[in-house]
Protein backbone atom coordinates (compact mmCIF):
# COMPACT_ATOMS: atom_id res chain seq x y z
CA UNK A 1 0.00 0.00 0.00
CA UNK A 2 1.52 3.31 -1.13
CA UNK A 3 2.25 5.67 1.79
CA UNK A 4 0.94 8.66 -0.18
CA UNK A 5 -2.45 6.96 -0.55
CA UNK A 6 -2.64 6.39 3.20
CA UNK A 7 -1.71 10.05 3.76
CA UNK A 8 -4.52 11.11 1.43
CA UNK A 9 -6.91 8.86 3.33
CA UNK A 10 -5.86 10.48 6.61
CA UNK A 11 -6.36 13.96 5.16
CA UNK A 12 -9.84 13.10 3.93
CA UNK A 13 -10.65 11.54 7.30
CA UNK A 14 -9.57 14.76 8.99
CA UNK A 15 -11.76 16.81 6.65
CA UNK A 16 -14.76 14.55 7.29
CA UNK A 17 -14.43 14.51 11.06
CA UNK A 18 -13.79 18.25 11.28
CA UNK A 19 -16.72 19.31 9.08
CA UNK A 20 -19.46 16.68 9.52
CA UNK A 21 -21.17 18.22 12.54
CA UNK A 22 -20.69 21.93 11.89
CA UNK A 23 -22.81 23.86 9.34
CA UNK A 24 -20.30 23.95 6.49
CA UNK A 25 -20.99 20.66 4.60
CA UNK A 26 -18.62 17.75 4.98
CA UNK A 27 -19.72 16.32 1.61
CA UNK A 28 -18.94 19.59 -0.12
CA UNK A 29 -15.47 19.75 1.43
CA UNK A 30 -14.79 16.10 0.61
CA UNK A 31 -15.76 16.60 -3.04
CA UNK A 32 -13.41 19.58 -3.33
CA UNK A 33 -10.49 17.96 -1.49
CA UNK A 34 -10.95 14.66 -3.37
CA UNK A 35 -10.72 16.52 -6.68
CA UNK A 36 -7.60 18.30 -5.44
CA UNK A 37 -6.08 14.92 -4.52
CA UNK A 38 -7.23 13.43 -7.84
CA UNK A 39 -9.43 10.83 -6.13
CA UNK A 40 -12.62 11.03 -8.18
CA UNK A 41 -13.55 7.50 -9.25
CA UNK A 42 -16.47 5.50 -7.84
CA UNK A 43 -14.26 3.78 -5.26
CA UNK A 44 -13.13 7.18 -3.96
CA UNK A 45 -16.75 8.34 -3.69
CA UNK A 46 -17.57 5.23 -1.67
CA UNK A 47 -14.57 5.93 0.58
CA UNK A 48 -15.85 9.46 1.20
CA UNK A 49 -19.18 8.04 2.33
CA UNK A 50 -17.67 5.18 4.36
CA UNK A 51 -15.53 7.42 6.56
CA UNK A 52 -18.73 9.06 7.80
CA UNK A 53 -19.03 5.97 10.00
CA UNK A 54 -16.02 7.18 11.96
CA UNK A 55 -17.71 10.51 12.64
CA UNK A 56 -20.94 8.72 13.59
CA UNK A 57 -19.07 6.53 16.07
CA UNK A 58 -17.67 9.67 17.72
CA UNK A 59 -21.19 10.94 18.43
CA UNK A 60 -22.29 7.51 19.64
CA UNK A 61 -19.36 7.47 22.06
CA UNK A 62 -19.90 11.01 23.35
CA UNK A 63 -23.65 10.47 23.80
CA UNK A 64 -23.46 6.84 24.90
CA UNK A 65 -25.12 7.51 28.28
CA UNK A 66 -28.03 9.40 26.73
CA UNK A 67 -28.44 6.81 23.99
CA UNK A 68 -28.47 3.98 26.53
CA UNK A 69 -31.05 5.83 28.60
CA UNK A 70 -33.15 6.34 25.45
CA UNK A 71 -33.03 2.63 24.63
CA UNK A 72 -33.97 1.68 28.18
CA UNK A 73 -36.93 4.06 28.12
CA UNK A 74 -38.43 2.24 25.14
CA UNK A 75 -39.39 -0.66 27.37
CA UNK A 76 -40.91 1.51 30.11
CA UNK A 77 -43.38 3.54 28.10
CA UNK A 78 -40.96 6.40 27.41
CA UNK A 79 -39.01 6.97 24.27
CA UNK A 80 -40.23 10.43 23.20
CA UNK A 81 -36.76 11.37 21.99
CA UNK A 82 -36.45 8.11 20.04
CA UNK A 83 -39.86 8.72 18.45
CA UNK A 84 -38.89 12.24 17.44
CA UNK A 85 -35.63 11.01 15.93
CA UNK A 86 -37.62 8.45 13.94
CA UNK A 87 -40.03 11.13 12.72
CA UNK A 88 -37.18 13.44 11.71
CA UNK A 89 -35.34 10.58 10.01
CA UNK A 90 -38.12 9.60 7.59
CA UNK A 91 -38.34 12.51 5.07
CA UNK A 92 -34.67 12.50 4.03
CA UNK A 93 -34.52 8.70 4.18
CA UNK A 94 -37.43 8.39 1.76
CA UNK A 95 -36.24 11.05 -0.66
CA UNK A 96 -32.64 9.84 -0.42
CA UNK A 97 -33.65 6.25 -1.16
CA UNK A 98 -35.63 7.27 -4.23
CA UNK A 99 -33.11 9.78 -5.59
CA UNK A 100 -29.77 8.32 -4.38
CA UNK A 101 -28.38 7.31 -7.79
CA UNK A 102 -29.50 10.52 -9.52
CA UNK A 103 -27.99 12.69 -6.78
CA UNK A 104 -24.67 10.84 -6.83
CA UNK A 105 -24.48 11.01 -10.64
CA UNK A 106 -25.58 14.62 -11.24
CA UNK A 107 -25.05 16.70 -8.11
CA UNK A 108 -21.59 15.65 -6.91
CA UNK A 109 -19.91 18.53 -8.78
CA UNK A 110 -17.87 21.50 -7.64
CA UNK A 111 -20.32 23.97 -9.19
CA UNK A 112 -23.29 22.55 -7.29
CA UNK A 113 -21.28 22.52 -4.08
CA UNK A 114 -20.15 26.12 -4.55
CA UNK A 115 -23.67 27.42 -5.20
CA UNK A 116 -25.02 25.47 -2.22
CA UNK A 117 -22.30 26.96 -0.02
CA UNK A 118 -23.23 30.51 -0.99
CA UNK A 119 -27.00 30.05 -0.81
CA UNK A 120 -26.70 28.25 2.52
CA UNK A 121 -24.54 31.03 3.93
CA UNK A 122 -27.05 33.68 2.91
CA UNK A 123 -29.90 31.69 4.49
CA UNK A 124 -27.97 31.37 7.76
CA UNK A 125 -27.47 35.15 7.86
CA UNK A 126 -31.18 35.66 7.18
CA UNK A 127 -32.15 33.34 10.04
CA UNK A 128 -29.71 35.06 12.38
CA UNK A 129 -31.15 38.46 11.45
CA UNK A 130 -34.64 37.07 12.08
CA UNK A 131 -33.44 35.84 15.50
CA UNK A 132 -36.28 33.37 16.20
CA UNK A 133 -37.42 33.10 19.80
CA UNK A 134 -36.33 29.86 21.51
CA UNK A 135 -39.18 28.05 23.26
CA UNK A 136 -37.63 24.58 23.75
CA UNK A 137 -34.34 23.99 25.58
CA UNK A 138 -34.71 20.28 26.44
CA UNK A 139 -34.31 17.39 24.01
CA UNK A 140 -37.09 15.49 25.76
CA UNK A 141 -39.52 18.40 25.29
CA UNK A 142 -39.28 18.69 21.51
CA UNK A 143 -42.82 18.50 20.01
CA UNK A 144 -43.38 15.92 17.27
CA UNK A 145 -44.36 18.58 14.66
CA UNK A 146 -41.06 20.34 15.32
CA UNK A 147 -39.17 17.07 14.84
CA UNK A 148 -40.99 16.60 11.53
CA UNK A 149 -40.06 20.13 10.51
CA UNK A 150 -36.40 19.41 11.22
CA UNK A 151 -36.72 16.23 9.15
CA UNK A 152 -38.18 18.15 6.23
CA UNK A 153 -35.38 20.72 6.48
CA UNK A 154 -32.91 17.83 6.37
CA UNK A 155 -34.12 16.91 2.87
CA UNK A 156 -32.29 20.02 1.62
CA UNK A 157 -29.02 18.46 2.75
CA UNK A 158 -29.27 15.84 0.01
CA UNK A 159 -27.85 18.54 -2.26
CA UNK A 160 -24.05 18.38 -1.77
CA UNK A 161 -22.72 21.55 -0.19
CA UNK A 162 -25.92 22.33 1.69
CA UNK A 163 -24.78 20.62 4.91
CA UNK A 164 -26.92 18.21 6.87
CA UNK A 165 -25.86 19.92 10.07
CA UNK A 166 -26.75 23.37 8.74
CA UNK A 167 -30.16 22.22 7.54
CA UNK A 168 -31.09 20.45 10.77
CA UNK A 169 -29.53 22.88 13.26
CA UNK A 170 -30.88 26.01 11.58
CA UNK A 171 -34.16 24.24 10.86
CA UNK A 172 -34.55 23.41 14.54
CA UNK A 173 -33.43 26.87 15.61
CA UNK A 174 -35.95 28.48 13.27
CA UNK A 175 -38.69 26.26 14.69
CA UNK A 176 -38.08 27.37 18.27
CA UNK A 177 -35.32 25.11 19.61
CA UNK A 178 -32.49 26.75 21.50
CA UNK A 179 -29.12 26.76 19.74
CA UNK A 180 -27.71 24.01 21.94
CA UNK A 181 -30.87 21.86 21.78
CA UNK A 182 -31.04 22.20 18.00
CA UNK A 183 -27.37 21.26 17.76
CA UNK A 184 -27.67 18.21 20.02
CA UNK A 185 -30.79 17.01 18.19
CA UNK A 186 -28.86 17.35 14.93
CA UNK A 187 -25.98 15.30 16.38
CA UNK A 188 -28.31 12.48 17.46
CA UNK A 189 -30.31 12.58 14.22
CA UNK A 190 -27.06 12.12 12.32
CA UNK A 191 -26.70 8.59 13.73
CA UNK A 192 -29.63 6.88 11.94
CA UNK A 193 -29.42 9.13 8.87
CA UNK A 194 -25.71 8.71 8.19
CA UNK A 195 -25.69 5.06 9.19
CA UNK A 196 -28.50 4.25 6.76
CA UNK A 197 -26.96 6.29 3.93
CA UNK A 198 -23.50 4.80 4.45
CA UNK A 199 -24.64 1.18 4.64
CA UNK A 200 -26.92 1.64 1.64
CA UNK A 201 -24.09 3.04 -0.46
CA UNK A 202 -21.70 0.29 0.66
CA UNK A 203 -24.19 -2.39 -0.35
CA UNK A 204 -24.57 -0.83 -3.80
CA UNK A 205 -20.82 -0.33 -4.23
CA UNK A 206 -19.56 -3.57 -2.68
CA UNK A 207 -18.64 -5.12 -6.03
CA UNK A 208 -16.09 -2.40 -6.86
CA UNK A 209 -14.18 -2.76 -3.58
CA UNK A 210 -11.22 -5.06 -2.99
CA UNK A 211 -9.42 -6.40 0.13
CA UNK A 212 -6.50 -4.10 -0.66
CA UNK A 213 -8.78 -1.13 0.03
CA UNK A 214 -9.13 -2.09 3.72
CA UNK A 215 -6.03 -0.19 5.05
CA UNK A 216 -7.06 3.00 3.25
CA UNK A 217 -10.63 2.80 4.53
CA UNK A 218 -9.38 2.00 8.05
CA UNK A 219 -7.07 5.03 8.20
CA UNK A 220 -9.82 7.35 6.99
CA UNK A 221 -12.25 5.86 9.51
CA UNK A 222 -9.95 6.26 12.52
CA UNK A 223 -8.88 9.81 11.69
CA UNK A 224 -12.50 10.81 11.07
CA UNK A 225 -13.48 9.40 14.48
CA UNK A 226 -10.72 11.25 16.35
CA UNK A 227 -11.33 14.55 14.57
CA UNK A 228 -15.08 14.39 15.20
CA UNK A 229 -14.51 13.73 18.90
CA UNK A 230 -12.66 17.02 19.22
CA UNK A 231 -14.96 19.09 17.00
CA UNK A 232 -18.27 17.94 18.50
CA UNK A 233 -17.17 18.91 22.01
CA UNK A 234 -15.82 22.27 20.91
CA UNK A 235 -18.80 23.11 18.72
CA UNK A 236 -21.29 22.68 21.56
CA UNK A 237 -19.31 25.13 23.67
CA UNK A 238 -19.15 27.55 20.74
CA UNK A 239 -22.89 27.59 19.95
CA UNK A 240 -23.76 28.17 23.59
CA UNK A 241 -21.97 31.53 23.38
CA UNK A 242 -22.01 32.64 19.74
CA UNK A 243 -24.27 32.91 16.68
CA UNK A 244 -23.82 30.93 13.45
CA UNK A 245 -22.82 34.04 11.47
CA UNK A 246 -19.12 33.12 11.28
CA UNK A 247 -20.01 29.87 9.52
CA UNK A 248 -22.27 31.77 7.12
CA UNK A 249 -19.49 34.12 6.04
CA UNK A 250 -17.07 31.22 5.70
CA UNK A 251 -19.56 29.42 3.45
CA UNK A 252 -20.11 32.48 1.27
CA UNK A 253 -16.39 33.18 0.91
CA UNK A 254 -15.46 29.56 0.24
CA UNK A 255 -18.30 29.16 -2.26
CA UNK A 256 -17.24 32.26 -4.21
CA UNK A 257 -13.65 31.04 -4.35
CA UNK A 258 -14.82 27.70 -5.71
CA UNK A 259 -16.92 29.41 -8.41
CA UNK A 260 -13.96 31.55 -9.42
CA UNK A 261 -11.19 28.95 -9.44
CA UNK A 262 -12.71 25.48 -9.86
CA UNK A 263 -14.83 23.96 -12.57
CA UNK A 264 -16.96 20.83 -12.94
Amino acid sequence: MAPDLLLKAALLGLVEGATEFIPVSSTGHLIVVSRWLDLVDERAKTFDIFIQLGAILAVVWLYRARLLQMVRSLGSGGGRLALNLGIAFLPAALVGFLAHDWIKEHLFTTTVVALAFVVGGVLILMIERWAPRSTVSDLQAIPAPTALGVGIAQVLSLVPGTSRSAATILGGYGLGLSRVTATEFSFLLAIPVMLAATLYDLLKSWSILAPSDAPVFAVGFVVSFLAALVVVRGFLVYVSRHSFAAFAWYRIGFGILLLLFMKG
